[in-house]
């Protein structure tokens, strides 16, 4: 049975989050899809624990809490969350809304549909090593969730951008022991983080290694060593009691890419009046959105969400005039986000 919505939004990082909450200020109800397990997008999946300081007002959080914060301000709107699967299917149906359905056929009728999807779905690139996958999410890890679980661990970090460089700094003080491996001795990582892992290096606090990871040692079913080629084809083995692999992501815009949609580099084209794309009623704001000037800023995303959720209220109300107000002064605005006449006195 098709859900009626008046916005569904692909993408539940905080753009999308911000979405739900211009929507719902503006009275309408909206339905996230996205097509991780969990809330929080990119953040989730790739730093977490990494502070942000460029939210105006909050001079500095981790990347979970903003995303926290952020699904506390949108308590009110009781958004309904549809993880771990993607829209496969949208078409434009004859009273202009459009029918949505996710892959584990979820179907909607929806006035609106907004990408807020990031880089689109994305798996990290992944170790290539024979057998190596019976140990991911248990010693091998693509992502960072729990930092305690490393503590006083044999660690090697594998890669040369900013998350391997980033994590390598960020657990040297609390481990056994940290490795960074990487194919050379050029990094694609901030040159302030590449001076800290030399100077830790330089102080016998970590080591770096120029090499691959080409084979593991196991041992009653758990990983022991990690096998390093080094450039002279010499293997050493290392310790490794866990192994955290940066390799990059691959983005890949999945089932978006087949809607029509105007396209320039895997990014959705808007214009910047609506965010809204070369389809009606179908909008993009963060990361997966492109238009002249563009800055791939969460306070971008913010600012989009904001305008494309007028525009939607347009669409809905087409002939009404949609009038600005303030969380401040309105009454009405202060009903919708639960706020109690104590409060507002």
């Amino acid at each position: 049975m098709k859900e009626k919505v008046d916005a569904v939004i692909v993408g539940a990082g905080p753009c999308g989050l911000f979405q739900v909450f211009e929507l719902g200020l503006l009275g309408m109800t909206a339905h996230v899809v996205d097509a991780l397990p969990n809330i929080g997008g990119q953040c989730f999946e790739l730093y977490p624990d990494k502070p942000i300081y460029d939210i105006p007002g909050i001079p500095v959080c981790s990347a979970m809490e903003l995303v926290d914060r952020l699904l506390e301000q949108i308590k009110p709107f009781d958004p309904v969350f549809h993880l771990d699967q993607q829209v496969t299917e949208l078409s434009p149906t004859e009273n202009n809304r459009f029918n949505v359905r996710t892959g584990k056929d979820v179907e909607f009728d929806s006035a609106a549909v907004v990408i807020a999807g990031g880089v689109g779905s994305f798996q990290p690139r992944a170790l290539r090593i024979q057998g190596v996958e019976r140990f991911v999410d248990k010693q091998v890890f693509y992502r960072v969730q729990d930092v305690t679980l490393f503590r006083d661990r044999d660690v090697v970090v594998l890669g040369g951008g900013d998350s391997a460089l980033d994590w390598a700094v960020e657990l040297v003080e609390d481990v056994r022991s940290l490795t960074l491996v990487h194919r050379s001795k050029d990094f694609r990582a901030a040159e302030a983080t590449v001076e800290r892992m030399k100077q830790y290096v330089a102080d016998d606090k970590m080591r770096f290694m120029v090499g691959n990871a080409t084979d593991l040692t196991v041992n009653d079913n758990r990983m022991t060593e990690v096998h390093i080629t080094q450039p002279n084809r010499e293997v050493e083995r290392l310790s490794a009691e866990y192994l955290l692999v940066f390799f990059g992501l691959s983005p890949r815009l999945g089932p978006i890419a087949t809607w029509d949609l105007g396209l320039q580099r895997n990014q959705v084209i808007t214009d910047t009046e609506k965010f809204e794309t070369n389809i009606p009623g179908i909008y993009a704001i963060g990361d997966i959105a492109v238009y002249p000037g563009k800055k791939k800023l969460i306070l971008s995303g913010f600012h989009e969400a904001a305008l494309a959720a007028f525009a939607i209220k347009e669409r809905l109300n087409p002939g009404e005039k949609v009038h600005l107000q303030y969380t401040t002064t309105s009454t009405l605005l202060q009903e919708r986000l639960g706020v109690s006449n104590a409060e507002r006195n």
